[in-house]
């Protein structure tokens, strides 16, 4: 997935303990091997790759293919459209049509975005087929890193407490024996933080316009209103849920919403201006 995943927990102080470590650290290492293998955009035998070569007809897909879709729909719903897993069309039309690393070692290809999109009302789902219409793809991307998150987090049960951080979406398993400081770094500058968070339990996970941009104005957060990376003053949101997932969705409409949604949800915002408002207690 392009990121560092890192697994917190108590130092173990028998062998068993140890053991115990060992084994969920590799079954955790095996959920996101198994999850960016099935859900990348950018490996042509990925389940998502062949899904979104195969519009306009029902097709059968796997189990989680159906579990992560039904979720980002949801999501969907929820948000009243501001978190899409079918902007991926848009996406492209932006510069990212391939893997990060790789466009930021060269010039993005930017052009118009479709004029007619496919959108997630569009998307059937019914048991395990699913139909979507010509001219729509699917892309996961960050829920599918915060439901790798959650089905990590099960694997560490054997453990007495756990966090799970991956590239900024974190979720606590277990419970620790005092709440955890967790610093959210300034989306400028890695290095600082610019506020400190107290977590004992659920997740946070924080969308950004800042990590993976290219050129003035152009990033990864595609706002579906527009079709147009998003440009709402907002440059990160962080935001608090039960679960990885549904704090990746919350981020996203927290960044696409501005100010107003912290009257809704647990967030902290950072401004273009630098300014950082909050609506939990740090």
């Amino acid at each position: 997935m392009g990121m560092e995943i890192v697994l917190i927990t108590p130092e173990p102080q028998y062998p068993e303990e140890e053991v115990a470590l060992h084994t969920a650290a590799d079954a955790i290492e095996d959920v996101f091997r198994a999850v960016d293998a099935r859900f990348s955009r950018f490996a042509e035998e990925s389940e998502l790759s062949k899904v979104n070569c195969r519009t306009g007809r029902w097709q059968p897909v796997s189990l989680m293919f159906a579990e992560l879709l039904r979720l980002a729909l949801n999501g969907a719903a929820a948000t009243e459209g501001l978190f899409d897993p079918t902007i991926l069309p848009e996406l492209v039309a932006a510069g990212y049509d391939r893997d990060y690393q790789e466009l930021s070692m060269s010039t993005p290809c930017v052009r118009r975005p479709p004029s007619a999109s496919v959108r997630w009302r569009d998307i059937q789902l019914e048991g395990l087929l699913v139909y979507l219409p010509p001219g729509g793809a699917l892309d996961f991307g960050g829920i599918a890193k915060g439901w790798a998150v959650d089905l990590a987090v099960s694997k560490a049960s054997v453990l007495p407490w756990a966090l799970i951080d991956a590239g900024g979406d974190l979720r606590v398993g277990g419970r620790p024996p005092r709440p955890l400081s967790i610093g959210v770094a300034d989306p400028l500058d890695a290095s600082q933080e610019i506020l400190q968070l107290s977590l004992d339990g659920g997740a946070l996970a924080t969308s950004s316009t800042v990590g993976r941009s290219w050129g003035e104005g152009m990033h990864h957060v595609i706002d579906p209103r527009t079709s147009l990376p998003s440009r709402t003053g907002v440059v990160q949101a962080t935001v608090w849920a039960d679960t990885c997932a549904a704090a990746e969705v919350l981020s996203k409409r927290a960044l696409l919403s501005g100010p107003a949604v912290l009257r809704d949800i647990p967030a902290a915002l950072v401004m273009e201006d630098g300014g950082v408002l909050v609506s939990f207690q740090c």
